[in-house]
């Protein structure tokens, strides 16, 4: 069965690689962000900047994949996205515009403020009001804050964000089981952990750390590399989403889960596995851990499990080789003669 979708976050990392899979799944997707065509958004004005480069290339493919549908608008002013949803009439919203980054929100906390609490509060008022059937929105591991102890359960307290980045996200979460325990809308939101693959964020490690040692410059590793993360890759990410955004999903009412594969690996580990797929020597330097960040993601997959069965699970070696040959392409970083 085919079904009428909306995305939001069309020209970014996740939004982009969802609407590619759905389309050609058959569904009409009815996509949406606030950058234009040249990838430039108010927050980034520069059209030769890597991120403005990347969301460039994104729409580009979209544009030319039949049954996906663009437009392109600020979801934080005034009843913008609602005349976009009643002229589309979708039967699902997947909500995963957002202004994303631990340490973007440590230097620039107010960037966040617009896209991630005003623009979520228009994105469900718009949904309660045009009767949208169910409610997909990325939430974060952020959340969760600084722990010790393993796998990160949805049960557990969330209330001590280290990042004014996380403590929106556990705002959307608060927001949405308001609209529901007033109105009724069904909702979910999806807590990603590290997604990183071809077409990735530029300010993640993956690629930052990709783009310094094909350049033979110093990566730092905080906290001795010791730090773990739960890398996802996106081929994975998308497939689990499109599964919740199915009939044969199994959740109700306004809830969260994880999107994550309960098997965190430490910085150092992969760093090592990054440049074996790079076939380079990393030249490491160590720093104190920074403030904001935790030591340790590691999501329980049992909620997950719950609601969609099994899901692709891409190991990290194969995820990193794929991630690998396309950044070598998009980028060959050729020498002038």
């Amino acid at each position: 069965m085919t079904i009428q979708i909306a995305i939001t976050g069309a020209a970014g990392f996740i939004g982009s690689s969802l609407a590619l899979f759905l389309a050609r799944l058959g569904h009409g997707v009815h996509a949406c962000d606030w950058a234009e065509r040249s990838g430039c958004t108010p927050l980034d004005t520069a059209p030769d900047s890597t991120q403005a480069r990347l969301r460039a290339d994104r729409l580009a493919i979209l544009a030319k994949t039949p049954g996906i549908h663009l437009s392109h608008f600020d979801l934080a002013a005034s009843g913008a996205f609602a005349a976009w949803l009643a002229q589309r009439q979708p039967d699902v919203v997947i909500h995963l515009a957002a202004q994303a980054g631990v340490r973007h929100s440590m230097q620039s906390p107010l960037d966040f403020v617009a896209p991630n609490l005003i623009g979520f509060a228009y994105v469900l008022d718009a949904c309660h009001r045009q009767g949208v059937r169910q409610l997909l929105y990325a939430s974060s591991s952020s959340v969760y804050g600084m722990r010790d102890s393993a796998p990160f359960m949805e049960e557990d307290r969330t209330d001590r964000p280290e990042s004014f980045y996380a403590a929106t996200k556990q705002a959307n979460e608060a927001m949405a089981m308001a609209y529901h325990a007033q109105y009724g809308l069904r909702s979910l939101g999806m807590r990603f952990f590290t997604v990183y693959g071809p077409r990735g964020r530029p300010d993640m490690a993956p690629f930052l750390f990709a783009q310094a040692m094909r350049r033979q410059e110093t990566i730092t590793l905080f906290a001795k590399g010791e730090l773990l993360r739960d890398f996802t890759y996106i081929d994975d990410t998308v497939a689990a989403i499109a599964a919740l955004a199915g009939p044969d999903a199994l959740w109700e009412g306004a809830t969260v889960v994880n999107v994550g594969h309960h098997r965190p690996v430490s910085v150092n580990s992969f760093v090592k596995s990054l440049a074996q797929q790079l076939g380079v020597e990393p030249v490491i330097a160590y720093a104190a851990m920074q403030k904001a960040d935790v030591k340790l993601t590691c999501a329980s997959e049992t909620r997950l499990l719950g609601m969609i069965g099994q899901w692709p699970d891409t190991p990290l070696e194969e995820g990193l080789s794929q991630f690998v040959s396309w950044l070598q392409d998009w980028d060959p970083l050729l020498k002038p003669a």
